[in-house]
């Protein structure tokens, strides 16, 4: 990780103890090290307000909080965070099941293009999942 004054407060230290446990150490700390001098601030405000100041707050689950993404993501339209938040939410403990109920529940209030592109990109990373699952049983 890049050692940035900037990244020297509490909130960002809480953040990215929770990111890194939702979204997986490797994951966030090259996107932190892929960080230049531009895109250092956006690091900082998404490690500090989003996983420091939100997902920190004892008021709902990490589970909660990972399908709450996930039905936004979706009615959004914003598949690269949607791939990366699907992943997540496995971590959290939301199960296929569930992810397949919430992406029908935004289909019927978000809209069939929405709810179909996050069924491929959900298909995609469940593929990706099991593939790297029976690799590493061989």
């Amino acid at each position: 990780m890049a050692d940035r004054p900037e990244y020297n407060t509490e909130l960002f230290r809480q953040g990215l103890e929770v990111r890194r446990a939702v979204l997986g150490a490797e994951y966030v700390d090259g996107s932190l090290a892929r960080a230049d001098d531009f895109m250092a601030a956006f690091q900082k405000l998404t490690t500090e307000f989003a996983w420091g100041a939100i997902w920190t707050r004892p008021g709902l689950p990490r589970k909660t909080r990972s399908m709450l993404n996930l039905a936004m993501l979706t009615a959004l339209n914003r598949p690269a965070e949607l791939r990366l938040h699907l992943k997540g939410a496995l971590t959290n403990g939301v199960t296929r099941d569930e992810i397949r109920e919430i992406l029908l529940q935004t289909g019927a209030y978000c809209g069939i293009p929405a709810c179909l592109d996050a069924f491929k990109v959900a298909s995609e990373v469940f593929r990706e999942i099991d593939a790297a699952a029976a690799k590493a049983t061989e």
